[in-house]
């Protein structure tokens, strides 16, 4: 599998089954564990020097999550990547952020401005300065700017968790310059509508720049339609008909 266990360390406060939940968690959303890629519970249990139980443990939980499936006479792998979870992900991602910015006009609105124009700037510093790779922090920031301004921590939690499970499907996009600069695009379009004041262009750039970034993630992570055209479906686009 290749995973380095040396960077898993196991200190008080915690359960070893949930650091290694933790670890391969974030290690699979990361994309440093591909999708197809295989999970060896022994294999993991003797590089940290723990019992197989809390591993099995955690690999059910990430089983659980949808993350990981168990093939039989195989073990785990890693859940390779569905065009229709994609598609229902930006949905769900859509309604979550569409609330969060709705409220964060309402109640926080100078900080809101002033946070995503600092983002946004920065952003386009770092892609002049050719720091494609930068621009993931940048992103995830760019939202938890409008998340905390909604001023609800439940909807914080929600809004973040959907996004950390997406970046699984987007590392293979958000690393491409024309990408990089499409999204901050979105990011100028939805910040314009915001200092405007138009909560229905603002909701209108949001659903734009979320739909685009479906569409990169199809695109690098299909590379042809041929799929499609062989299961007779299509990848279906933002809505909630």
């Amino acid at each position: 599998m290749g995973l380095d266990m040396k960077e898993l360390v196991i200190t008080s406060g915690k359960t070893i089954r949930q650091k290694v939940y933790e670890y391969l968690r974030e290690s699979i959303l990361g994309g440093e564990i591909k999708p197809g890629e295989r999970i060896v519970e022994a294999d993991i249990a003797g590089r940290i020097g723990t019992s197989r139980t809390p591993v099995r443990e955690a690999l059910h939980s990430l089983e659980r999550e949808g993350l990981l499936e168990s093939i039989p006479r195989i073990g785990y792998v890693v859940t390779t990547i569905s065009e229709a979870e994609v598609s229902e992900l930006s949905g769900i991602r859509l309604a979550l952020e569409g609330l969060a910015l709705r409220w964060a006009m309402e109640r926080n609105f100078e900080s809101l401005v002033d946070g995503l124009e600092e983002n946004v700037q920065r952003s386009e510093d770092l892609l002049g300065a050719g720091d494609v790779k930068s621009f993931v922090e940048m992103d995830a920031q760019f939202h938890e700017i409008i998340a905390k301004a909604a001023g609800s921590r439940q909807l914080s939690e929600m809004t973040q968790s959907i996004r950390r499970y997406m970046l699984r499907y987007r590392i293979q996009s958000i690393y491409a310059a024309e990408n990089v600069r499409r999204a901050i695009e979105g990011h100028r379009a939805l910040l314009h509508a915001v200092t405007s004041q138009d909560a229905e262009k603002a909701q209108q750039a949001l659903r734009a720049h979320i739909e685009q970034s479906r569409k990169d993630i199809l695109f690098f992570g299909f590379q042809s339609s041929r799929q499609n055209k062989d299961n007779g479906t299509q990848s279906r686009p933002l809505g909630f008909n």
